[in-house]
């Protein structure tokens, strides 16, 4: 929007010494860089690092030319439209990039408008524009880095937080399943034994000892079940409750009955469940879809949506999401993987397992 500003501005401003033309193709270049920027701004998260060097690059560009695009009395009073391109230059170049390159960017466009505030008013003083402009720049670097740090001690947190939530659902379905089993075995056992009291059997039958032995071997199953990371967990029913949790998407749901160990589910469970909050965050849609089946023997679960896709390698290193509680999750486990697909088309996270 600041970009539009400015074009009306250098319109109303333009007298002279202004000359008609250079300010109409310098507005019309920075009137299409305007509407690019917008498009992909829109579109991308974060910015990418060629827009905001397209950014500089134009701001500095028009700053050089100052002497041909605006009024003295505007640039004495540093009130030029020029003068808020710089300030959104700065901001740009600090939202993208870290303060070890967006300093010296900013610094770069700051001198460049002193320069060519210089060659258009000779006697024009530079210190209080060079303290303004280096105060914008320190200030949106120091801003920067805390939203930064704050945002990956948020990350932190809500990755955390989905670990321990989805721990227990795997641990509730474990226990559910657990007691299933027993009280399965408690009922049969129990008329096992109802029959025999009643005196049903009174002489020795060899379906009573079938019947026995079966009971027998249920019971020493329970004794020697395998620990909590071990045991089979229904997916489809872990992955049906994560997708009930994102209440800000409506999660279409083609699920697979399927069974696996805990700690399998688990990790199935926390790629899902940080698939479907970075479409609730970055998709620009209310719509996701999850997949799951089962084919030759591999376990495939997929996540997709039909929003604004993003570079998988241009994810910064401290965005902890896509690369750790996504494909880092994944891929730590033995036989299973995780790749995934984005374009303008949307994107899809897909997640599989071999026994």
């Amino acid at each position: 929007m600041i970009g539009l500003v400015a074009v009306v501005a250098a319109v109303l401003g333009a007298v002279p010494p202004v000359s008609v033309s250079w300010l109409a193709p310098a507005l019309a270049i920075h009137l299409l860089w305007t509407v690019l920027f917008l498009r992909v701004a829109w579109r991308r998260n974060p910015l990418p690092s060629w827009l905001a060097a397209g950014d500089v690059a134009v701001t500095v560009t028009l700053c050089l030319a100052q002497r041909h695009l605006v009024a003295v009395d505007a640039l004495a009073a540093n009130a030029s439209w020029i003068s808020g391109l710089v300030t959104m230059s700065v901001i740009v170049a600090g939202i993208a990039w870290r303060p070890a390159i967006a300093v010296p960017a900013g610094l770069a466009v700051a001198a460049a408008y002193l320069v060519g505030a210089r060659f258009a008013v000779p006697h024009q003083g530079v210190v209080s524009t060079l303290a303004i402009h280096l105060m914008q720049i320190l200030a949106i670097a120091l801003l920067m880095t805390l939203l930064r740090r704050c945002a990956a001690s948020a990350d932190a947190f809500l990755r955390d937080s989905a670990r321990a939530e989805v721990t227990l659902m795997v641990e509730r379905l474990r226990r559910e399943d657990e007691l299933r089993q027993v009280g399965s075995v408690h009922e049969t056992s129990l008329h096992t034994l109802t029959m025999v009291g009643l005196g049903t059997y009174d002489r020795p039958s060899e379906t009573l000892r079938r019947q026995a032995a079966t009971d027998l071997a249920a019971l020493e199953r329970l004794r020697d079940r395998p620990d909590a990371g071990t045991a089979a967990i229904a997916l489809d029913a872990l992955l049906d409750e994560v997708a009930g949790q994102a209440t800000s998407l409506e999660v279409r749901r083609s699920l697979t009955p399927e069974t696996v160990p805990g700690d399998v589910a688990e990790r199935f469970a926390r790629a899902v469940n940080e698939a479907l909050a970075n479409i609730a965050r970055h998709a620009g849609v209310r719509e996701a879809e999850l997949l799951s089946s089962s084919r030759d023997g591999e376990i495939r679960v997929e996540v997709a949506d039909a929003g604004a896709g993003f570079d998988v390698e241009q994810v910064p290193p401290d965005r902890f999401g896509v690369r750790g509680s996504i494909l880092g999750t994944m891929r730590s486990l033995p036989n299973a993987g995780a790749d995934i697909s984005s374009g303008t088309g949307g994107t899809r996270v897909s997640l599989w397992w071999r026994p």
